[in-house]
Parts: C-alpha cells; structure tokens; sequence
C-alpha cells in the first residue's frame, strides 16, 4: 500500500464506511452526529454596527440543520471583540479580546444549555487578536498580541477544558503574529495555525503541533497567498479556511481552501463563500463547517459548505445581529 498516498480517501463497500489513509492504514472517518439536541456551535461577542461598537452576545446553532442563530446568553465583559473561542463536547471556552480594553480573562459556558458565561481563569498577559483550538481534553491558545507590553508574539498557551484555572505556557509559534484563522482546526492530535499578521507583514503560513504534547510549533505549509482574519473549521481529516483579508493591497476574499490535517502541504482550493468578508470565524460538525458573519462589509450572514465535498457555500441563516471579529466554537469539531 505504499503507493497510496497519505490522507487519500476512499468508500469502503463492505462496511459501507467512508476511511481516510493515514501512511500506515485505512481509519474510518466519523460522520456521526449523535449528540443530544444535535452538534451544537457557539459564536461569541464581536464588533457590531451601525454603533461601531463590541457587543457582549453569545449565539448558538444547531449545526445539522439550517436557520437563524438564537441568544444563547452574554460573556462577562461588554468590549469583547478580538477573541477566541475552542469547545469539548460539553464545554465552550472563550478566551481574551476586547477593544479599547484588552483583557486577560478565560470563561466558559456549558453548551448544551443556554446561559451567561462563567469566569474560568486568566491567560498569562491580556490579548487579543488570537486563535486556537482543542481536542476533548486541551484547548490551545495563540495569544497573538500582548495588550500588556503593546507588542505582537509567538506564545501558545493551554488549558485542560474540563477544569478551571490559569492557562500554562506551551510553546512558541514559528513567526509572531496575530488574526490567525479563527475557529477550531484540529483532529485529536493536532492543531493547525493558519495564516495571519503583525504591524508590518501578513503571512501565508501554516503551522501545526502536537496537542497533547508542549514544545514549539513546526512549519505544515503554505496558504495560497498572504491572507489573515479568516474563518476555519474542521473535522477529523480535512480543515477548510474561509474568507478573511487576503492579498497585498488587502482585500476582503470569498476563497475557501482546505487542508489535510494529518499530512503536510500545501492548501488547496475548495470553492468560495457567498460574499467576500473579513473578520469570519468558522465552527463544525463532523460533516458540516459554518461560517458566521463578517467585519468588513459587516453582515449576519450564516454560510456552510459539506467538509468532505468541494464546492460553494449555501446560506444557513443569520446571526442575532450583523458583526465579524468573534470566537466560535463547537462540542462536535474534529478534535473531539
């Protein structure tokens, strides 16, 4: 079998399964979507319009299906915006932003109910601009930019997902920058860093780690050109990126891209979302990932393509009310 290559797929006829090659065997992919009240995904906070201000809304989505996204509650802080969020299935964590006040707070809420956010602990500096992602036990925290010292970094954080407390130090991106691909793209095992940007360079970059290890990230690939600010979401074996600024100048992009986590390359080419927007975040299911909203233009728009099929998005509905620079999360994405 050593022709096939690593992450090629195939439907297996006997078991009626489709598996996915990992270099050494075929593992079959999960597709179910089991949980109580459906796979469930979490958008948090962001910049709103016409007041130009952050809002502190928590909305919530059943994944499997399609609608308008309904009030789930409100994070603790009023200026949240620039944030991030990663998810278990039980738990959804938002974790720093805000503007003009940073902040250094961790929260959570439990997402198969509906409610206010609860303080979780601090991460080591205020932040904003972050990115992360999670399996069922750790979630992972780009910090991007340090509100405290006004500077951008490398440092990667984590938190176990199940308990409380201050996030520890993990290791140490391969260039430092911020607005790196906002949403959860993981498998069990890694994480995928995406993109991104700093006060002089945008990047093009895909990094990855071990999740349940700590140490420094390592070089995965390259985007097809320089883009930040975007959305991502994916299942256990393929991650797709969406929208955000991309070029030099920047603009707002409709491309989506997708990668194969458990490989290393290049990005490639998947289809375009309904609109061009910046400030997108992304959460999933194991068969779908969602795109939710925009900064610039500023939109509610709720859009969604099958992970494992190229193609275009397809409207899923709308968000409580028009923003982009959020955190979402999900208790079904691929690192659960």
């Amino acid at each position: 079998m050593s022709e096939v290559p690593s992450g090629a797929m195939r439907f297996n006829s006997d078991s009626q399964k489709l598996e996915y090659w990992d270099g050494a065997q075929w593992l079959e992919v999960s597709t179910k979507e089991t949980l109580t009240g459906g796979p469930r995904g979490l958008i948090f906070a962001g910049y709103a319009q016409p007041a130009a201000v952050a809002v502190n809304i928590i909305d919530y989505i059943t994944i499997s299906t399609t609608g308008n996204a309904v009030d789930f509650g409100d994070v603790l802080q009023t200026i949240l915006r620039a944030n991030t969020a990663l998810g278990s299935s039980t738990r959804g964590v938002c974790a720093g932003g805000g503007s003009p006040q940073i902040v250094n707070v961790i929260q959570y809420v439990t997402i198969s109910s509906t409610g206010n956010a609860i303080d979780f602990g601090d991460l080591s500096s205020t932040a904003r601009g972050l990115s992360s992602f999670s399996n069922s036990t750790r979630g992972v925290i780009n910090i991007g930019y340090n509100g405290s010292t006004s500077s951008w970094v490398n440092t990667l954080e984590f938190i176990t997902i199940a308990s409380t407390g201050n996030s520890i130090d993990f290791g140490d991106t391969t260039q430092v920058r911020e607005q790196v691909a906002q949403g959860s793209c993981a498998s069990s095992t890694r994480g995928l860093l995406i993109g991104g940007y700093n006060d002089v360079t945008a990047y093009n970059i895909i990094d990855y780690v071990t999740i349940m290890s700590t140490g420094n990230a390592a070089d995965f690939g390259d985007l097809t050109g320089v883009r930040r600010l975007l959305g991502a979401a994916s299942n256990s074996v393929r991650c797709v990126v969406a929208g955000g600024y991309a070029g030099s100048p920047a603009s707002a992009s409709n491309i989506i891209e997708y990668i194969t986590i458990s490989t290393l390359g290049n990005s490639t080419d998947f289809g375009d979302r309904t609109f061009a927007s910046t400030e997108n975040c992304g959460l999933s299911s194991p068969t779908r990932g969602v795109f939710c909203g925009s900064s610039t233009p500023i939109s509610n728009v709720l859009d969604y393509v099958s992970i494992m099929n190229l193609g275009n998005a397809v409207d899923f509905g709308d968000l409580t009310q028009a923003r982009g620079d959020n955190g979402a999360c999900s208790n079904a994405h691929g690192g659960l």
